[in-house]
């Protein structure tokens, strides 16, 4: 798309979107947020900055807003600079400069400086009737949208996940909670977190990015009764996730060499990432390379698929070495809303969803031997594997409806954006 509204589209408020790519198949609770918020009636425009995926979702294509897309703006001096002109004349634009140099005081980077030049582009090809600039993450997305808002006199809100909040510096985010109208969180760790450093109580806001179960197969499927004993059939084990440190694959890969020989299982792994090659290589040290599957990045529909196939679902997160951290996957509740039982760690916002020994099963993050004898347990009782998995089906399905925080988002929209004649 080229960003261009159609003439039907000239009502107000409209909520510009500042997202980083657009699609991507690792963050699908952003393109249901976006999805959501549209099938409540708002309008949005989304600009976007970063790479895409090859692999979509049928989620990407529900969306019915403009994509604008900002590109690096040191490859396009030409159309920088015919932004820069248009709103160098704005009011505002004094008041972005100071917050840059603000920012520049703590080291000039050249992040920081992409972030006020694809700013200026934001700001100079916005269409008519924005009303609301919304940040998804509080990194980069969220430094644009906050100049962005500055040049233009638009009211800013975001929404937090993870990374963006564990790694970030306490300046920065604190100086951009001050920008803000309204920010959210999906964690209670989070919110908790971001509300110390938001100089106004109530500012941040708690909101569980749940489902929208419209995506997955209503019915309880029959999983099977797989123990373990039978080399033909072995217990199929599912992990969805990048191959980053903090989804602790690393640490998976540790436990599962660890199991008894007796035990016949089968690990599925399905995402791409950087630690991809390291972690094939620590399986052909470990020697159980020929029990795993490297699936790459799949479409929804066919990790729905895998959902309903498998057996058992594990997700050992951790803090990664530099701080970074998931939220609350929505990988688990995906895997919970086709009732396969799973096996995660009693970190970050993960416990808001898994109740351990009710819904699901938590060990400690980082802990190899408990991650072990919780697999094999798991592997050998499909029993026990069916009651978790009933479990985490009604509990997805009725605490963690997508539905409940869009319209809370919606409504914190229309009661935050400008509205234009």
């Amino acid at each position: 798309m080229t960003g261009e509204l159609n003439p039907a589209q000239h009502r107000s408020p409209l909520v510009c979107v500042v997202v980083q790519g657009w699609p991507r198949t690792t963050t699908t609770f952003v393109a249901q947020e976006l999805v959501g918020l549209e099938e409540t009636g708002l309008r949005l425009w989304l600009a976007t900055y970063g790479p895409t995926d090859k692999v979509t979702h049928a989620l990407h294509d529900r969306l019915k807003a403009p994509v604008h897309t900002l590109g690096d703006p040191f490859r396009q001096p030409a159309r920088l600079i015919g932004a820069w002109r248009k709103v160098r004349k704005l009011p505002g634009y004094s008041r972005a400069r100071a917050l840059f140099s603000e920012d520049l005081a703590h080291g000039m980077t050249r992040r920081r400086v992409r972030a006020f030049a694809r700013a200026i582009l934001l700001a100079g090809e916005m269409p008519p009737g924005v009303g609301l600039i919304y940040s998804q993450f509080i990194h980069s997305a969220t430094s644009i949208g906050r100049f962005a808002s500055a040049m233009t006199g638009l009211p800013l809100a975001a929404s937090a996940h993870a990374r963006d909040i564990w790694t970030a510096p306490e300046w920065d985010k604190r100086a951009k909670l001050d920008s803000m109208e309204w920010c959210t969180t999906c964690t209670a760790s989070g919110a908790d977190h971001l509300a110390q450093l938001a100089g106004k109580p109530g500012k941040v806001k708690l909101v569980h990015h749940g489902l929208l179960l419209d995506r997955f197969p209503r019915n309880l499927p029959k999983h099977s009764a797989r123990d373990g004993s039978d080399g033909d059939d072995p217990v199929r084990v599912l992990s969805v996730g990048r191959a980053v440190e903090k989804k602790g694959f690393d640490i998976l890969l540790d436990a599962l060499a660890q199991l008894p020989k007796k035990l016949n299982w089968r690990w599925n792994h399905i995402g791409d990432g950087a630690l991809l090659g390291r972690l094939r290589s620590k399986a052909l040290e470990l020697g159980i390379a020929d029990r795993i599957e490297w699936n790459g990045a799949k479409d929804q529909s066919a990790v729905i698929e895998f959902y309903r196939n498998s057996d058992l679902f594990v997700l050992p997160c951790r803090e990664a070495s530099d701080q970074d951290r998931d939220g609350l996957p929505n990988v688990l509740m995906e895997a919970q809303s086709q009732a396969l039982a799973c096996l995660s760690t009693n970190f970050s916002g993960i416990p808001e969803l898994i109740e351990h020994d009710v819904t699901g099963v938590l060990v400690e993050p980082g802990d190899r031997d408990a991650l072990a004898t919780a697999l094999a347990r798991l592997i050998s009782r499909p029993d026990r594997r069916a009651t978790l998995g009933k479990a985490g089906f009604h509990r997805v399905r009725s605490h963690f409806r997508a539905e409940t925080g869009i319209e809370q988002l919606a409504r914190m929209m229309r009661d935050s954006a400008i509205e234009f004649a």
